[in-house]
């Protein structure tokens, strides 16, 4: 899978439902060649018309599926939400 394809799936969070939105950038450590995290835009400011001041940062190993168009994951969204 190239990262286009992976970059227009959704994000969802089965433990409450919520999509969180798509993944917009992955965290890549390169000394073990492994994927650590996918980073998600957070919500947006002012009416959603304004670009966003936080981020989802979603380890890898809570990622439960990855589907055609959906990435399940298992996050309490309070501690995966940060501010930039």
């Amino acid at each position: 899978m190239r990262f286009s394809e992976f970059s227009k799936k959704e994000v969802v969070n089965i433990s409450d439902g919520k999509c969180l939105g798509c993944v917009s950038d992955i965290q890549f450590d390169e000394c073990r060649d492994q994927i650590q995290a996918i980073i998600i835009r957070g919500p947006a400011k002012w009416f959603h018309a304004i670009g966003c001041d936080s981020e989802y940062i979603v380890a890898w190993d809570r990622i439960v599926r990855i589907g055609p168009d959906v990435i399940l994951v298992e996050v309490c969204v309070d501690q995966v939400l940060k501010k930039l």
